[in-house]
C-alpha cells in the first residue's frame, strides 16, 4: 500500500521519533511504513490519520496490484 506519511510528517516538521512517540509505536515502525515495507494495522492507520486530523485515505492509498 502506498502512503504519504513522510509528506504529512514533514508538513508538521516532526522527526520519525517524535511521530512514533505521539502514536505509541517505535521509530522502526514509522521507518518501515514510510518505506512501504510494512502496512500498519487498521487501528494504527486510523491513529495516524487522527494524529494529522485528516481522512485515512489522505495518507494511505490502496492499490489492488
Amino acid at each position: 500500500m502506498k502512503n504519504n506519511l513522510k509528506v504529512y510528517r514533514a508538513t508538521q516538521d516532526l522527526t520519525q521519533e517524535e511521530l512514533a512517540k505521539g502514536l505509541g509505536v517505535t521509530r522502526q515502525t514509522i521507518i518501515a511504513i514510510e518505506k512501504e515495507k510494512y502496512d500498519p494495522s487498521l487501528i494504527l492507520a486510523f491513529k495516524i490519520a487522527k494524529f494529522f486530523k485528516v481522512q485515512i485515505e489522505d495518507i494511505f492509498i490502496y492499490n489492488e496490484d
